[in-house]
């Protein structure tokens, strides 16, 4: 029997490559930005990160009603004026001249960050595949996680080579290329526009109307302990998360020098996908909370060596680049295991809503850590305290997802009529 190739798959392979520039310029190099900036024109740490915040701010509350877009565009027009936005913001940081004038670019920026982060992902994929969408969010995402590994370093070495003005022109006209093509040639609504199901499955009623998420359902769990047991540990943890992302090059470049703050990055990343992978093969089989635990645990680890690095004049390279893979091991898991623990504790049809509401916490919050980790890093002319106020951030978040209630062994029956 033949087998027929699945067009949803050209799309998870174009959400790669989107997640590729989408992350890497509008994520992961953040951190190059800032040092790229802080060291061309002298400006003080905090005056670049105070337009990081509000960017991170809009992007997350451009993402709130991103779904509305998808819905009434369609994907290739959102994420087109996506892709240009982002071009757009990257290309007008390389020719600012004034700390004010990084607040325009970044709110561009937040345009194409919002379309393109993980919600415009999930958007993209979910509507392709039922069955095996564990598997091809994952495969999409997994180009979100190399736009780490690949793009940021590459732009540290680019800038070195060819100075930040001609260098952010070059990623921003070679992202709006690609991610144009991608959205012209591949992108398409759902599967419903080649006449079949997801998977590729014979198309049917049920996959015509879904059920919306109940508000009220929502309303009821943020009154709960269980819902902020898990949404505000995270909330915490990435708050630590991207403030030491948002500065990693300029934490590591007075040791390590900019070649080694390339390398620092990619271990930092690289050590993200294994850290996925590994949870991935225990966290069915473990409580979901210690889980958490454990990766809040071993990032603090990572950040304290990180801090001591800072503080101590002659630092080991080497414990250096531990505290980057320690901490790395964590990024990409403080992100997915938010969902894996409300899977296991609440009702299955109450998971798209409670998601989306801890993911929009989430990146409210987080927006805030790159300009914590500036104010204070400023305030003590070194890294070291604000490090040391994240440590305490993840180590808060580690007792706060412990203390939670334990996962409900009621079935979803019982919850639905008798609450979480």
């Amino acid at each position: 029997m033949r087998v027929r190739y699945f067009y949803g798959w050209n799309v998870v392979a174009a959400t790669f490559v989107i997640g590729l520039f989408a992350f890497g310029l509008g994520f992961y190099a953040i951190t190059v930005y800032l040092a790229a900036l802080q060291r061309l024109h002298g400006w003080t740490a905090s005056e670049v990160s105070l337009p990081i915040t509000m960017y991170y701010v809009a992007g997350a509350a451009l993402s709130v009603w991103i779904g509305d877009a998808y819905a009434r565009f369609g994907p290739r027009l959102v994420v087109t004026v996506g892709s240009l936005a982002l071009a757009m913001g990257v290309a007008a940081l390389g020719v600012t001249t004034a700390p004010w004038h990084l607040y325009p670019a970044f709110l561009v920026m937040a345009v194409g960050w919002g379309a393109m982060s993980g919600a415009g992902l999930n958007i993209l994929v979910a509507p392709w595949f039922e069955r095996r969408r564990g598997l091809a969010v994952s495969l999409a995402f997994n180009g979100a996680t190399c736009g780490g590994v690949i793009v940021a370093p590459l732009l540290i070495l680019l800038i070195d080579r060819a100075g930040l003005g001609r260098a952010l022109a070059i990623a921003a006209a070679t992202s709006l290329v690609v991610l144009v093509l991608m959205a012209a040639l591949v992108l398409r609504a759902g599967p419903e526009t080649l006449g079949l199901g997801p998977d590729g499955d014979p198309m049917t009623p049920e996959h015509a109307h879904r059920p919306a998420s109940d508000p009220h359902a929502r309303r009821a769990a943020m009154r709960t302990w269980r819902f902020w047991s898990v949404s505000a540990p995270f909330a915490l943890g990435l708050a630590a998360q991207v403030g030491v992302l948002t500065h990693l090059v300029p934490i590591v470049v007075p040791v390590v020098g900019s070649h080694g703050a390339a390398r620092a990055v990619s271990l930092t990343t690289a050590a993200a996908i294994v850290g996925r992978l590994a949870a991935g093969l225990v966290v069915d089989r473990l409580n979901r909370r210690v889980v958490a635990a454990a990766t809040l645990f071993v990032q603090a680890l990572g950040v304290m060596l990180l801090a001591l690095a800072d503080w101590r004049a002659g630092a080991s390279p080497a414990a250096l680049y531990a505290g980057c893979a320690l901490f790395g091991l964590g990024v990409g898991n403080m992100t997915s295991l938010p969902g894996l623990i409300l899977a296991a504790e609440w009702p299955r049809e109450q998971f798209s809503g409670l998601i989306g509401l801890v993911v929009g916490i989430n990146q409210f919050t987080f927006a805030f850590g790159p300009s914590l980790v500036g104010v204070v890093k400023d305030a003590t002319e070194h890294y070291a305290p604000a490090l040391g106020l994240c440590v305490a951030l993840q180590l808060l978040a580690l007792v706060t997802v412990v203390c939670g209630p334990r996962a409900d062994r009621r079935s979803p029956a019982d919850r639905r009529t008798r609450g979480p």
